[in-house]
Parts: C-alpha cells; sequence; structure tokens
C-alpha cells in the first residue's frame, strides 16, 4: 500500500465473536498486520443488545491500542445518549493517553429504541444528546468547569485531559439532514452509516456540502467518512448477516477484485475522505485481499 490509500482506508476491529469464542492471538496479528500494511485506523462499533455475541468499543479500543504503535482507533459510533457523559469522557480521556492520542471519537443519536433498556426517556432525547455532547467537550478543554445545562450541572475538573488538543476528532454519524447540521456544529466530521447505499451516501454528501457552505465552514476543516460493508469473493458471505440486520444487502460492496475496486472508488467519488472497509467477517484473509487486489487498483 502507498502512502495515499494510507490516508483514504481504515478496517474494522473485529470485536464480533459470533461463536463466542475470542482470540487474543489472532486480534494481535490482526491488528498488527493492518498496521504493516499502512491503514489509516481500526474501527469499533457500539452494540451492547447486539444479537451477536459483541465486545464492548471502549474494551477493544484499548487493548488494540496496546497492541499497535501508529494505528489510530475509533468508533463508529457510540450511542452516547445511553452514556453518562462524565464517564465518557473520562475513558475516552484515558485511552486517549493510553494510546499517545491515536483517538478518533464518533458520536450518535441512535435509534430510539435502544433508549428504553437503558432508562434514558424518548422525551427531549435530542437535547440530551448535544448537551452530553457540549459536556465532553467542556470536560476535555477546560481548566476549570462549570457547566449549567438542562440535564446536566458540573462544577470542577477532569484531568487528565485528552492527548489530543483541545480535544481527539469528534465524528457524527447519522442519516437525516438535521444530523448533518450537528456534525457541522459540534464535530470535526461526518461518519456515513454502513446502511446506506452509495447513492445514498453521496446525496447526504451534497446535503452536507450545502450546510458548510451555509454556515460558512472551510470544507477543508471537516472531514467526511463512509463505513462499507465489503467481501471480495463470494458475496454471500455478508449478504446473509446484511439481510438479516438491514432486510436487504444492497449497501454492500461484492465480488472479485476488480468488481470491489470499482465500488470503493464510487464511495471516493461519492465524497469520502475516508472509507471504513467492514468485512463482518473472515476479516484476516479480507484484510490481505483487500491490500493486495482490490486497493492498488485504485490508486
Amino acid at each position: 500500500m502507498t502512502e495515499t490509500t494510507h490516508a483514504r482506508f481504515a478496517v474494522s476491529l473485529p470485536q464480533q465473536i459470533p461463536d463466542g469464542d475470542f482470540d487474543p492471538a489472532a486480534f494481535r496479528a490482526y491488528l498488527r498486520r493492518a498496521e504493516e500494511l499502512g491503514f489509516h485506523s481500526a474501527w469499533a462499533r457500539e452494540g451492547t443488545l447486539s444479537p451477536v455475541p459483541t465486545l464492548g468499543p471502549i474494551e477493544v479500543m484499548t487493548y488494540a491500542a496496546a497492541c499497535t504503535e501508529r494505528l489510530r482507533l475509533g468508533c463508529a459510533v457510540f450511542v452516547s445518549a445511553l452514556h453518562q457523559p462524565l464517564h465518557l469522557a473520562k475513558s475516552l480521556a484515558s485511552l486517549d493517553q493510553l494510546s499517545g492520542g491515536r483517538l478518533e471519537v464518533g458520536v450518535g443519536l441512535g435509534s430510539r429504541d435502544l433508549l428504553a433498556p437503558f432508562g434514558v426517556p424518548a422525551e427531549g432525547i435530542v437535547s440530551r444528546f448535544t448537551e452530553g455532547i457540549e459536556l465532553m467537550q467542556a470536560c476535555w478543554s477546560e481548566s476549570k468547569l462549570s457547566f449549567q445545562g438542562r440535564f446536566w450541572q458540573v462544577e470542577g475538573a477532569m484531568e487528565p485531559k485528552a492527548y489530543q488538543k483541545p480535544y481527539p476528532p469528534l465524528w457524527m454519524g447519522g442519516h437525516q439532514p438535521a444530523a448533518i447540521r450537528r456534525a457541522i456544529r459540534y464535530g470535526t466530521g461526518f461518519v456515513g452509516a454502513g446502511a446506506a447505499t452509495t447513492a445514498a451516501f453521496a446525496e447526504q454528501v451534497r446535503t452536507l456540502r450545502a450546510e458548510l457552505e451555509r454556515a460558512e465552514r472551510d470544507p477543508a476543516s471537516f472531514k467526511v467518512a463512509k463505513r462499507v460493508y465489503i467481501s471480495v469473493g463470494d458475496p454471500r458471505r455478508v449478504e446473509t448477516p446484511l439481510t438479516r440486520m438491514y432486510g436487504s444487502a444492497d449497501m454492500a460492496v461484492t465480488g472479485p477484485p476488480d468488481a470491489c475496486a470499482q465500488g470503493l472508488d464510487e464511495v471516493l467519488r461519492a465524497g469520502a475522505d475516508l472509507v471504513l472497509l467492514d468485512p463482518i467477517s473472515d476479516e484476516a484473509a479480507q484484510l490481505e485481499r483487500l491490500a493486495g487486489e482490490v486497493l492498488p487498483a485504485l490508486f
């Protein structure tokens, strides 16, 4: 892989363990190989109540930080309204310190059906979400915290701060124009969901660019990413789980290497600065095929 591809592609963290048997040695080998191949970053997801056994994102990212030296580490995305923002801010600041400033933070509103099991009321959820982001940013950047919000009132200080100043890159996910506007207001980047087709993502990017202009924000200061479900080879490897999750696998990039390269090229042309490659399973084998057979065709 070249320095150009290094800047454009990330991999998923293999945190799902369908057979319930996590292999730490294989996990370490996968991450070290991803770092050796020059990928930009590795990303987790949050799935506390997932039907597939899934390791927690903070724990996986922390373990990954100890296994690597350069690979950046993110989560796309934390459903941050399910978390107490002080606890989440502290955990992420600690992880940024432990990794030497390699953290990428992704947050999203999530679906409303996630709220009840966590005791989070649906009423005012958008305000709770945005206030939580404001509180986390204050924890990371203010030497003396005096926060008076609708949901939280905090006096004090959080130390140590995140390693990166004023805080780690903050990506925000979502589907609707309102989510894009929130990303521009509070974040440094937008993450297109894996469930979105490339055509839907392209429309989101058009909306995003219009909103950046309306907000008089420099587009160069704001990055765009897209999670892409991918299978080099047999499409059925991802079609079955995606159909189970979303009712369709139309969003996936699948097929022989040239077809996958074409699909990824379309995502890049749609406006992605960073592509999160997510093969769902068989991550180590797919990593080698992506690096050796697919990505070189793009550059």
